[in-house]
Parts: C-alpha cells; structure tokens; sequence
C-alpha cells in the first residue's frame, strides 16, 4: 500500500495534510516535496490514516516541524494512533510534538494561540 497525500486548505491561514498509508522510507521523498510547497501559517498533519511510521517517517515529520519553527509557523499532529505515539515516547520526541484527538481540536488550539500572539 503506498502512501496517498491529500491537502485540504481550512479555515483562513490552516492548511490540514491528510495522509492514508505508512509512512515508511520509500514513501518520505514524495511527502517531503509536497509539504514543502505549503506556505500557510498553520500545518497540521491528519495521521488518522498512517497505520504505521518508521525511524524515516519520523525524522520527516520532525523536519517539518523543524522547518514550520524556524519560519514562525505553527504545526500540530492530529488522530494519531498509539503505536505511532509510541514511537514517539521511545525517541523522546512526544513532548515536543504537539498532539490532537481531532483536526477540530487541533485547529481550535493553534487559533487560539494565534490570537493570544
């Protein structure tokens, strides 16, 4: 099964990236091109979709996270699943990671941070 990437434009300044499929190296390339073509103010990655990432998957999401703090942009990771949340707990990397149950969620915490700016 290979990874498919949708981009859904969200209320003004929120861009979502849904994405269905692991998130494994030979899938990486084609995400990271992608998502670096996204200049809204606010990312947030759907993993509702990725049933499983690797030690690749995630350094390609801790690049984009990287890259959205270097550029003031927020970023926010939402419906992730357990084994994935696992694996951030044994790289030491769920405290940096904002986390949320929903797209909603997440959405509603980033504005609201945006605002108290």
């Amino acid at each position: 099964m290979s990874l498919q990437i949708r981009i859904v434009e969200r209320a003004e300044g929120t861009c979502v990236v849904e994405l269905d499929g692991p998130l494994i190296l030979t899938e990486i390339f084609q995400f990271q091109d992608l998502v670096r073509t996204i200049e809204a103010p606010r990312l947030i990655l759907d993993l509702s979709g990725v049933p499983y990432m690797d030690s690749a998957g995630l350094g390609s999401v801790l690049g984009i996270y990287t890259s959205c703090q270097r550029h003031g942009r927020q970023f926010a990771l939402a419906n992730v699943a357990p084994r994935i949340v696992t694996l951030f707990q044994v790289a030491h990397v769920d405290a940096i990671l904002a986390r949320y149950d929903s797209v909603e969620a997440a959405e509603a915490q980033l504005d609201a941070k945006a605002a108290s700016a």
